[in-house]
Order: C-alpha cells, then sequence, then structure tokens
C-alpha cells in the first residue's frame, strides 16, 4: 500500500508504507520536493485514521455500560508516537489484585472491548505496565515493581489478543515500574498504577523496529566535523544530582 502523488509535469511518485530515507535517495529537486510532500501527506491521513480510531473508542464507552462506569479510568490523547490509551487504578477500584498481575474482572472486560476496536487500523502496538512508587519490603533484589508491571502488561497484551486484536498487531510489552509517573506531585497516586497502550504511528513504528541504526564510519576524517559540530562549545553539563 501507498500514496500516490501528483506533482510537476503530472509525475505520479508512490510512497510506500514502510519507506525509508535511504530507499528515497534521488538527486531530482522536483522528485524531493514530491516525496516530502507526499510524506506529509501519509502522515496526515495517518492522523486522521487515529483520531478516527479514538472517537469510535470514546464512542464505544459513551454507548456500553460495562465500559461507561470506568470512563474516568480510561484516558485517551493523541501524542508524537501514536494514539495513547491509558487504564488506570482509581481509589477503591484498581485494575489489578494488590501487588499481583492477576486481573480483576471489569479489566478483562474492558481490555478485550478494547482489542477488538484496534484491528480497525492497521497500525502496530506498544504496551507498557507501570505501578506506582511503593516498593516490595524485598526492594529491588527480589521480585521487585519492575517485574510486576511487565506481568501486568503482559497480562493485558493476553486479554486483547482474547478480545480480538490479531496477535502480530504487536510490537512491544515493556514494564516500566514507576519510573514514569502520571502524576508526579504524588508517586504514590493510584493513576500512576496503569496500563498504556500506544497506537503507533508510522515513524514511532520504524523506530522502535529498527532498534536505531548503526553509524558507519570509514576513517576518523569522515566523522570529525560532526563531532565538533555536536561538541558544546563554551556551556559546559551540569552533572545530574538524585531525586529522591
Amino acid at each position: 500500500e501507498g500514496i500516490f502523488f501528483a506533482g510537476a509535469k503530472h509525475a505520479a511518485i508512490k510512497v510506500v508504507a514502510s519507506y525509508s530515507e535511504d530507499q528515497l535517495i534521488t538527486s531530482d529537486p522536483r522528485q524531493l520536493l514530491e516525496i516530502e510532500a507526499a510524506k506529509k501527506e501519509f502522515e496526515r491521513q495517518e492522523l486522521l485514521k487515529l483520531q478516527g480510531l479514538k472517537e469510535n473508542i470514546e464512542k464505544a464507552i459513551e454507548t456500553n455500560p460495562m465500559l461507561k462506569q470506568f470512563k474516568n479510568q480510561i484516558l485517551l490523547d493523541l501524542t508524537t508516537e501514536g494514539l495513547r490509551i491509558q487504564i488506570v487504578d482509581e481509589k477503591n477500584r484498581p485494575m489489578f489484585d494488590l501487588g499481583g498481575a492477576h486481573m480483576k474482572n471489569y479489566t478483562t472486560q474492558i481490555l478485550r472491548e478494547i482489542g477488538r476496536m484496534l484491528n480497525e487500523v492497521p497500525n502496530r502496538i506498544s504496551l507498557s505496565g507501570h505501578t506506582d512508587a511503593t516498593p516490595y519490603s524485598s526492594g529491588e533484589k527480589a521480585y521487585s515493581n519492575w517485574e510486576l508491571s511487565a506481568d501486568r502488561a503482559n497480562s493485558s497484551r493476553r486479554e486483547l489478543i482474547a478480545g480480538g486484536m490479531a496477535e502480530s498487531k504487536m510490537l512491544r510489552v515493556v514494564g516500566l515500574s514507576s519510573a514514569i509517573m502520571l502524576d508526579n506531585n504524588d508517586p504514590y497516586s493510584p493513576i500512576n498504577r496503569r496500563i498504556s497502550l500506544i497506537v503507533l504511528n508510522k515513524e514511532m513504528e520504524d523506530a522502535i523496529s529498527s532498534g536505531g541504526k548503526q553509524l558507519e564510519v570509514k576513517d576518523q576524517e569522515q566523522v570529525a566535523p560532526a563531532l565538533q559540530q555536536a561538541a558544546p562549545k563554551d556551556k559546559p553539563i551540569a552533572a545530574e544530582g538524585k531525586n529522591h
């Protein structure tokens, strides 16, 4: 699949959805402009699809009695990575058993409903588990919030698939412990305990899939100018302090 963009002299350039910069090398200025325009059009259409999915999920929450009672615990927003869907804990209504990865029945239902709707777009999925800052009594030396958040993310993955989401859509599953807070002012807030699901845009999907490109250097002269340009001039880098 791709986007056809008509440019100067009615020349059509096909930009495949899985384009990469290396595959689009050309010295023709007109083709460069058309390729850039086609990429922007692809990104615009992709954003519209994600916005449409967001609206469909919001409508489902409003019309489904089961989902509607958890409306305040299902957070949706569009980010630079794609459509983010977060299912958060609420006081007296957690998503999982305390200190474990066993889901409450309503969490299972929420994830299965969402899983079914994710097939509306071809985008792949990144899934992360998050905890609050409350540590296990054993600290970090044994089973900790890192393992717990990863186990909860994997439990969520299984329920999304059980709800109908294609297995091939899942790109990444990670546990992030309490490293990324929703409420930085209260590390122990229930809202920090959550499952975060991102319907990835193409740019972010490619970045994750590539794992970072290796820098190929033939000789020192090749890389020296770039290093000099990137190096700080007069302003030293301050050492980071610990934040507890």
